[in-house]
């Protein structure tokens, strides 16, 4: 399947996760911006995969990343180039653009049995945990790898530093 064909919107996707469901399969979600994608997306999107059936990844529309006021560069690339990027990924099912800059109105419409979060965050400290729990989900935080981050790599290409 093409990488394009996998960018499937929200009420498509929870169509679709109903056949999964049904066969018993669990579906993982997680989400972020993806906007210089790195080693530390494909370590932690490889976690994610690896705890059920399918990996659904949501993708911060352009909008919503600049709500989340990453910087006045950011995004650097635009949402449906990062969403084909996130696509082509092995361990990724399917993606679906999100315009809010949190994840609640989608993880509300999929309900996965799983969303994944980075350990640098604690269950706690996360607005959408209300929400997984609602419905009987669970948060599972995968491994951080500190030093692989878009905003790292932004300062080191900022300043010359090729390390």
């Amino acid at each position: 399947m093409a990488a394009l064909d996998k960018i499937v919107e929200r009420a498509e996707l929870a169509r679709w996760l109903l056949g999964l469901r049904a066969g018993g399969g669990k579906v993982v979600f997680t989400c972020g911006v993806f906007d210089v994608l790195h080693v530390g997306h494909v370590r932690y999107l490889e976690f994610a995969r690896g705890l059920g059936a399918a990996l659904i990844v949501g993708v911060n529309s352009d909008e919503s990343v600049r709500q989340l006021q990453k910087g006045p560069e950011r995004p650097i690339v635009t949402a449906l180039e990062r969403a084909e990027v996130v696509a082509a990924l092995r361990a990724v099912d399917f993606v679906c653009v999100f315009d809010e800059p949190r994840p609640d109105a989608t993880i509300a419409a999929l309900k996965p049995d799983i969303h994944v979060k980075s350990a640098q965050y604690s269950t706690s400290d996360l607005p959408e945990a209300v929400v997984v729990e609602r419905y009987g989900g669970v948060i599972v935080l995968a491994p951080h790898h500190p030093g692989h981050s878009t905003s790292d790599i932004i300062r080191r290409v900022a300043s010359g530093d090729k390390t």
